[in-house]
């Protein structure tokens, strides 16, 4: 992993002073309608499902820096409705005379209009957020609890450095999709330290965007085998017939697709509602024979990790709600595979799992997962976009070398309880109208 470079080192108490609500600065992108901030922020002002409970937030968001305000922007709506104030630079949203006015910081950079790099990555300014942030807690001599959604960055040498501020500077930092927290259909039940020898992540969408969160969802479960995370040594990423060649080839690998997907077909999803455009009254069949895989493999990333295990990272079809994960345990002869849903209102749903794990992570000062998740799958979305590059040649980078220990956060994951109460028949809020108790 990249070493951490010195520099200046504040040693905040994360707990003086510390509220009963800590207070929530929120740093985003754009705020319109099932745009990341709208799906995130609604589950940080009124009681919202969680494994079909109702919880209390148990933070305040007290305000707001907004870097754009498309069609259908709601910030300034929200931010008077909630007495969030908006503030115009990122600095005085954190911190006024020197001294920092939230005790933690949530920023979503996703979603708006950014221009693309010569990759074809949407270039957010995640890095650019806490750039601004660090800059503020160096002249405050404090800082406080970070998260930042998705990505840390698109390009490596950004995300690394977010990383190295984090240590630093010493504030704790937390990442990543929402999708490692949907519902699994079929409940894995690994045991913490099982030797897994290969494992498919199976997704429905593009290059880099999608395999973002198939690689999180990946390394939400490996990280915990025998061993812990030992971090990556080769990536490779094939597209559509170099794709199926190869896998044609690799009969486990080809076993443990089919046994993603049937996880997905035996699930036997329903069409999910969004407000606004047409429901579909049945979903295209799942492919789940060998052939019929291959036919729709759009690409795929393999991954070969410095202990040996092996994994593979498949686009098939088109769907937005695919999540499918299979693996192989050694000594086990049984497949075990799962299918994960994401909601009735499709991926608006993630995002209660996801804001109850920001919640325990402010509250706590104490990341629920480890932020070196996010800095690998960083690192081997990196590694496989310079493999497309050089035509598909498999990369072996000194920056894949990310180790780490996960703890257990099972219980973070959703249930599914939560879609008894909202289901695809509840009608969706197009307003920004925090909490769920109106559904109960």
């Amino acid at each position: 992993m990249a070493g951490i470079a010195a520099g200046t080192c504040i040693a905040p108490d994360l707990f003086a002073g510390r509220r009963n609500r800590p207070r929530v600065a929120v740093i985003l992108t754009e705020l319109r309608f099932r745009s990341h901030a709208y799906n995130i922020m609604e589950n940080f002002i009124a009681p919202f499902l969680f494994r079909g409970r109702l919880v209390d937030p148990s933070v305040d968001l007290v305000s707001m820096y907004v870097d754009q305000h498309p069609d259908g922007d709601m910030s300034k709506v929200v931010s008077e409705k909630f007495q969030i104030p908006i503030y115009d630079s990122i600095a005085e949203t954190i911190s006024r005379d020197n001294s920092l006015t939230c005790d933690a910081i949530l920023l979503i950079g996703e979603h708006g209009t950014y221009p693309l790099n010569q990759r074809g990555q949407v270039m957010y300014p995640r890095h650019q957020f806490l750039k601004e942030c660090v800059d503020v807690f160096a002249k405050c001599s404090n800082s406080v609890p970070v998260f930042n959604d998705k990505h840390l960055s698109y390009q490596w040498y950004k995300a690394s450095q977010m990383y190295q501020w984090s240590k630093q500077l010493q504030f704790p930092m937390m990442a990543g999709s929402s999708v490692p927290l949907a519902q699994q259909i079929t409940p894995l039940n690994l045991k913490p330290g099982a030797p897994i020898a290969e494992s498919v992540s199976v997704h429905g969408g593009g290059i880099e965007s999608y395999d973002f969160h198939a690689l999180e969802v990946l390394q939400s479960i490996v990280e915990s085998r025998q061993g812990a995370e030992t971090g990556v040594a080769t990536v490779q990423l094939l597209e559509r017939r170099v794709a199926r060649g190869k896998l044609r080839d690799q009969v486990n690998t080809m076993k443990l697709l089919v046994e993603a997907m049937k996880a997905e077909s035996n699930a036997d999803f329903q069409p999910r509602s969004w407000p606004g455009r047409e429901i579909p009254t049945s979903l295209p069949p799942v492919p789940v024979t060998p052939n019929e895989i291959l036919a729709n493999l759009n690409h795929a990333i393999f991954v070969g990790y410095k202990d040996g295990t092996t994994a593979t990272v498949a686009s098939i079809g088109d769907d937005a709600n695919r999540w499918n994960f299979a693996c192989d345990v050694m000594g086990n002869p049984e497949t075990h595979s799962t299918a994960y849903y994401n909601g009735p209102w499709g991926n608006r749903c993630l995002f209660k799992a996801l804001s109850h794990s920001i919640q325990q992570f402010f509250i706590s000062g104490r990341p629920v997962y480890p932020v070196e998740r996010t800095l690998l799958v960083n690192a081997i979305i990196e590694a496989s976009l310079i493999s497309k590059e050089r035509g598909g040649l498999p990369t072996e980078a000194p920056f894949l070398d990310v180790q780490y220990d996960a703890p257990r956060w099972h219980k973070l994951r959703e249930n599914g309880k939560s879609w008894e109460i909202i289901t695809s028949s509840t009608e969706q809020p197009v307003e920004f109208s925090p909490g769920d108790s109106r559904f109960l």
